[in-house]
């Protein structure tokens, strides 16, 4: 099997986002200290960590290898005063260009799961490496138990604006599953609704499944979380109950896939602040 340069490219970025996106799993998520901000080139910071109590630091720290930073104007740039410890890991950024910021990640590529005779779970690439070249020929056995190969892909984000907001950077890249807002991610109220869209490889992603859930988890006793599922033009209305952080995770499917492939998969994470009115 080959594999372009553009896949190799997302499937060098070793990270923990192949954890999955459930109620009892533990979550991946970048918090922004904030995600408004005004004056002359303010400064925000962040952390990001693996737990599972929402956006409190107690399991393991996203690593700083593959976080992308998108300016207003679509350039990359690099994360500032960098620092990963035990349980997060932070760093600063400093918006000079006014407009709206993408932080986050970004990984794909084939993957496959199978059971081996003693019926023991086998994953390949295995957790945190990076396929390479012609070695799903000789890793993965052709007729193994439960044999399941699949185009993997998985996103991480969130968003800060300095001024007005802007649009540059919701510019799809037709990799795996995004969000593309209809409602500006920084533009969010309790008691009101927005709109966002999905695409998964380009096109409209239906059905998609999301679940959206509050921080400041280990403060009440229900998780409250909204299930949801997005139309068949891949379009999904949130209203949000009350203000505060809110992480979205999104899962899509289908059987589309490139051989040996033989479904497609999509995860989508994101931090959203929802603001008192």
């Amino acid at each position: 099997m080959k594999i372009s340069t553009s896949l190799k490219t997302l499937l060098s970025i070793t990270m923990v986002m192949s954890l999955s996106f459930s109620a009892n799993a533990h979550r991946a998520w970048i918090l922004p200290s904030t995600t408004n901000l005004s004056g002359d080139a303010p400064w925000v910071s962040f952390d990001a960590a693996v737990s599972n109590s929402l956006f409190v630091p107690e399991h393991v720290p996203l690593r700083l290898k593959g976080l992308m930073i998108q300016d207003p104007t679509g350039k990359n740039i690099d994360a500032e005063n960098p620092h990963t410890g035990k349980f997060k890991t932070t760093f600063d950024l400093n918006l000079l260009t006014p407009g709206t910021y993408k932080i986050g990640y970004a990984s794909g590529g084939i993957r496959a799961t199978w059971k081996d005779e003693n019926g023991k779970r086998k994953m390949w690439p295995a957790r945190g490496k990076a396929a390479k070249d012609g070695e799903f020929e000789t890793a993965v056995p052709k007729n193994a138990d439960a044999l399941l190969v699949a185009q993997s892909f998985r996103r991480l984000e969130t968003f800060v604006t300095s001024g007005e907001p802007t649009e540059n950077t919701f510019k799809p890249t037709n990799s795996g599953l995004e969000l593309i807002p209809v409602t500006h991610p920084n533009d969010l109220f309790a008691g009101e609704t927005a709109k966002f869209k999905f695409l998964f490889e380009g096109t409209p992603a239906a059905n998609a499944k999301l679940t959206v859930v509050a921080g400041n988890m280990r403060y009440r006793n229900q998780q409250n979380q909204l299930d949801l599922v997005t139309d068949a033009q891949g379009f999904i209305d949130i209203a949000w109950p009350e203000a505060g952080m809110y992480l979205l995770e999104a899962e899509f499917e289908d059987d589309k896939a490139i051989a040996p492939a033989t479904v497609r998969k999509g995860s989508y994470g994101a931090t959203f602040e929802v603001l008192p009115q």
